[in-house]
């Protein structure tokens, strides 16, 4: 046993002086050859050693090359796998993320709206503190970002007609901490307006007489999206909000100046007609239009709205009796098929006090622009206060 492995060692021996040979000597040229001393025999003994050498060679190298596919291949199954393992835990890991997070499917002026002073409850109101709302979100460079925003739309357009929103930008603080307790906007306050808690039906009269001769048409998409709920799941495309007792939703077709496709594809009519009103904010984060449901036994906490520069427009669908709109300590009572108009930046709340038998308070909510905003201010404010600025 010990003799046949002496001569596997001299043969893997000559076999690697071979391959070194092969790999260090320099290569023999035609020419070398020829001016070679040595006789032919010599040089027909080389050619069968460089035979030989190549022979082996050829053998090493194609033995190193299928070691080396195999290795390859060995190697991108074990990498694909391992790619394949990334990308599940990560498609995992965004799942969580997205299930566990509020989702934002569009970035507004939001990001700039708010002070510092709107955590928790605030004016005895419960604040969502979503990124999507208007007086949720908070930043102290508001005043700053707003005064950039008027200078483009300055250089965009003209300064004629922009000395009171200037005047508002400049001193939005003292005017939003200043303003008496029954009157303060939230986000902000265009100064010399006319305040009061409520307008008359003169105040917007086209829009209120279209909306009023809609009304059947309203009710009915309505009642066809009410249909919906049952006892144990919120139908698509409604919103539960925050109330101390009994349950307020709200189906948005327009949400703080964006449209909600497939909420207005379920009542096509009414989107149509808000197209057709004169003075409906459509265009800002100020703007909504929705249907607002309170359920018997609902209050609505006590809160400001976040501007004076538009007046709410309820148009009364289903109102049963003991229920109420308080704004600025002055009740009022909605009456079906006929509009309320308010200013919401005055404190405010709504009631519904009737049993069950008396079902839902509905109404349909429009945002309407103040009667006193001149049309130069309102382009400014649409500008200013675009979503996704």
């Amino acid at each position: 046993m010990s003799k046949e492995n002496n001569q596997n060692h001299v043969v893997s021996f000559a076999n690697s002086s071979i391959l070194t040979r092969m790999v260090w000597a320099p290569p023999r040229t035609s020419c070398s050859i020829a001016s070679s001393s040595k006789p032919n025999s010599g040089r027909t003994k080389m050619s069968v050693e460089w035979l030989t050498d190549w022979s082996c060679l050829l053998n090493g190298l194609r033995d190193f090359i299928a070691g080396c596919i195999q290795a390859v291949r060995d190697c991108n199954t074990l990498a694909l796998t391992t790619i394949i393992c990334l990308l599940l835990l990560f498609a995992w890991y965004c799942y969580r993320v997205g299930k566990d997070q509020p989702r934002s499917p569009f970035a507004t002026v939001n990001l700039l709206i708010q002070s510092s002073e709107a955590k928790g409850l605030q004016n005895g109101f419960a604040y969502c503190h979503s990124r999507e709302c208007v007086r949720c979100t908070h930043n102290d460079g508001l005043n700053q970002k707003l005064y950039h925003n008027l200078q483009e739309y300055a250089k965009r357009y003209s300064w004629s007609g922009m000395g009171r929103i200037h005047k508002g930008i400049r001193d939005q603080n003292r005017y939003l901490n200043d303003r008496p307790s029954i009157q303060k906007p939230e986000v902000f306050f265009l100064p010399d307006l006319p305040t009061m808690p409520y307008f008359s039906r003169d105040a917007q009269k086209h829009d209120v007489e279209l909306l009023e001769q809609n009304f059947a048409t309203i009710l009915r998409e309505f009642e066809a999206i009410y249909k919906g709920f049952s006892n144990c799941s919120l139908p698509q495309g409604w919103k539960l909000n925050s109330t101390p007792t009994g349950e307020w939703f709200t189906f948005y077709l327009v949400n703080q100046g964006v449209c909600i496709p497939s909420n207005c594809k379920k009542c096509p009519r009414t989107y149509r007609l808000l197209g057709s009103l004169r003075t409906f904010i459509g265009n800002n984060v100020f703007g909504n239009a929705c249907v607002s449901v309170l359920t018997p036994g609902a209050v609505v906490t006590e809160h400001y709205g976040p501007t004076n520069i538009r007046i709410r427009c309820h148009l009364g669908l289903k109102i049963p009796g003991n229920c109420e709109l308080v704004v600025g300590g002055e009740p009022q009572c909605w009456a079906e098929g006929q509009c309320l108009l308010f200013d919401d930046s005055f404190l405010h709340t709504a009631f519904h006090e009737g049993s069950q038998e008396d079902g839902p308070r509905v109404i349909f909510m429009v945002d309407l622009w103040h009667p006193n905003v001149a049309a130069a201010e309102r382009q400014a404010l649409d500008f200013i206060f675009a979503p996704g600025r």
